[in-house]
């Protein structure tokens, strides 16, 4: 029970992962499948079975013909040998000399007479008999012809057995008789002992023809008389070119005693059946044409598949229609919702048709287009309160670093270090002047490291123990970032690095460009966190700002996000020199993608 229930799931489940379209077109298939397959296997049986009879009635009727010449050959040749006993006959022979005149001429009306009545007894197959004398070198004969004695012509005939023509070798091949000759000699049958009585008995290849027009009149076959050798006794309608062709066949294949092949002709199946005459060692074949007797059973099988044809057409047309109107657009919808799950508030969706679908795609495209706007506003805000953050730290922390570099001028003027003063005060004007422009949200990494080495020089003649060393390839400096996004790191280097150093204090700012990504790393050599410190803050920079944390470098690991996507960073890490390290790490597109700072300047 357990295996039919897992086997059922297993099946449903498989069904369920195929769409709409797919389900359907299956269920088509496995409609027109069976219906075709069971018409194929009741058309087949029919065709075999109608075949088979063909074969049956057509075997049946030619050897029925054939009998019926075997029987008229069977009546002639037992009229011969009852007519060689008759007395008038016998006495033709008769070794007495006939010294009446008028004796003799009424044995031979007498002898001539019961052979015509003999040949007349039938319209459809008229026969000639001739009675020979060897005794008195006679013979008579009931043909319009006059027959002459002829003792080579009996010895050249004397077989016993029925043959085609007189026997002589030097005869025209045009169509001819059959003969047959009977001695009432005690000797062997066929010899001439001298003084024999012979019989002819011989009927004309008309006779032949007569059946077979008769024969087919009554059926669909072609028929005629073959033998090998000879011409072939063809009925008066017979297909000569047809003929032709199945003599070429028959040459080369000997018919049998009776047999039945279908032999293809012209592109054609016939049907060739024989059978073998008893007496005259003929083969009576009847060609029928298969295509045409079996014709309306295969026109009804094409006609049968060419309209499962049509119909599977129109399934499948049906199928597609309802594929391109209904599961088309769900499908689009549905990778629409999935989009914007995903937080892909821009996806819209259009169709060129105008149905329930287009209104639904219509309230689907102004649903998307509201929440990205809802959105666009709530981050914006958010920039702007991020933006709002960071212009209040530089507010506080500004003052403070204004006075101490006004107090160190003050002091250096007092000393007369006029050297110091001028260094100090123009650091400080760059500085400011750079920090103070804040229409622009954006600046080259250039103008960045400018601004890194005034403060840094401010730093440098504070604290004579501060050294720095920048390195940055060129091809970095015209890349675009955001406005004081260095700063801040450098800054905290210095206040958290550096300045709790006891020893001499080294910052050192290096770039390079790597697998589509940008990298600075900001390194000194101060004491530093620990692992777990460093975990810790890492951690920091992803989570929501809290009162408690310093809004510096979060607000500029926020800035490089936005600035260039979720796989920019801010890491900290164990710096070679000692202390932290800390990686700003931003996606390009490629190392040509991006705009100079100069060009930005020359559009304002």
């Amino acid at each position: 029970m357990s295996l039919e229930r897992g086997s059922l799931f297993n099946i449903r489940e498989v069904w369920s992962r195929f769409s709409l379209f797919a389900r359907m077109n299956c269920l088509i298939i496995v409609l027109f499948v069976p219906i075709i397959i069971v018409y194929t296997y009741s058309n087949d049986v029919t065709f075999n079975v109608v075949s088979k009879e063909l074969q049956t009635s057509n075997a049946k009727q030619l050897t029925f013909l054939s009998s019926q010449i075997d029987s008229r050959i069977n009546q002639m040749m037992d009229f011969s040998l009852v007519f060689s006993r008759d007395p008038n006959v016998r006495k033709f022979n008769g070794l007495n000399i006939w010294e009446d005149r008028y004796d003799q001429m009424q044995t031979r009306y007498v002898i001539q007479e019961k052979m015509v009545l003999q040949s007349g007894v039938t319209d459809i197959w008229p026969t000639k008999y001739a009675v020979y004398s060897q005794q008195n070198k006679d013979v008579i004969s009931n043909s319009n012809v006059s027959t002459v004695y002829n003792e080579n012509y009996l010895k050249r005939n004397m077989s016993g057995k029925w043959t085609y023509g007189d026997g002589d070798p030097n005869s025209s091949n045009a169509l001819k008789s059959f003969y047959w000759f009977y001695t009432d000699s005690l000797a062997q049958q066929g010899v001439l002992t001298g003084g024999s009585l012979v019989i002819e008995a011989s009927f004309s290849y008309e006779n032949i023809q007569n059946m077979l027009d008769t024969y087919k009149a009554g059926g669909q076959g072609d028929p005629f008389f073959y033998h090998k050798g000879d011409s072939p006794i063809l009925n008066r309608t017979a297909n000569i070119q047809l003929s032709s062709e199945l003599m070429s066949y028959l040459n080369k294949h000997s018919p049998e005693s009776a047999s039945q092949h279908v032999v293809k002709l012209d592109g054609k199946n016939y049907l060739v059946s024989s059978v073998k005459s008893s007496y005259l060692d003929w083969d009576l074949v009847d060609v029928v044409p298969l295509d045409k007797i079996l014709g309306p059973i295969s026109f009804s099988r094409n006609l049968f598949y060419l309209s499962m044809c049509l119909l599977f057409v129109v399934g499948i047309s049906s199928s597609v229609l309802l594929y391109r109107n209904v599961q088309s657009p769900i499908k689009k919808l549905v990778k629409g919702l999935r989009r914007v799950e995903r937080g892909d508030y821009t996806v819209r969706l259009y169709t060129k048709d105008h149905n329930e679908f287009s209104f639904l795609f219509q309230r689907f495209n102004h649903m998307s287009h509201q929440i990205q706007d809802l959105i666009e506003n709530v981050f914006n805000e958010k920039i702007r309160a991020r933006e709002a953050t960071l212009k209040q730290l530089q507010a506080q922390i500004n003052p403070h670093f204004l006075y101490n570099c006004l107090g160190y001028i003050i002091n250096m003027a007092q000393m007369k270090e006029e050297e110091a003063v001028v260094s100090m005060a123009y650091n400080l004007s760059a500085y400011y002047r750079y920090t103070t422009r804040m229409e622009r949200d954006t600046a080259s990494l250039d103008d960045e490291i400018k601004l890194l080495i005034n403060y840094l020089d401010i730093q440098k003649l504070r604290n004579g123990r501060i050294d720095y060393h920048i390195d940055i390839p060129k091809d970095m400096l015209s890349l675009i970032v955001p406005r004081l996004m260095l700063q801040p790191i450098v800054e905290n280097s210095v206040i958290h690095g550096v300045s709790k150093s006891y020893s001499s204090g080294e910052i050192r700012i290096s770039g390079e460009i790597s697998s589509g990504f940008c990298k600075v790393y900001i390194d000194d050599d101060g004491p530093g966190l620990s692992p777990d410190e460093e975990e810790a803050l890492n951690l920091k920079m992803n989570e929501p700002l809290r009162e408690e944390m310093g809004c510096g470098l979060w607000n500029t690991n926020q800035r490089v996000v936005h600035q260039f996507g979720a796989k920019s960073s801010l890491l900290f890490t164990k710096s070679p020199l000692g202390g932290l390290r800390t990686e700003l790490i931003w996606e390009i597109s490629t190392d040509h993608e991006h705009i100079s700072y100069s060009h930005n300047k020359e559009n304002e």
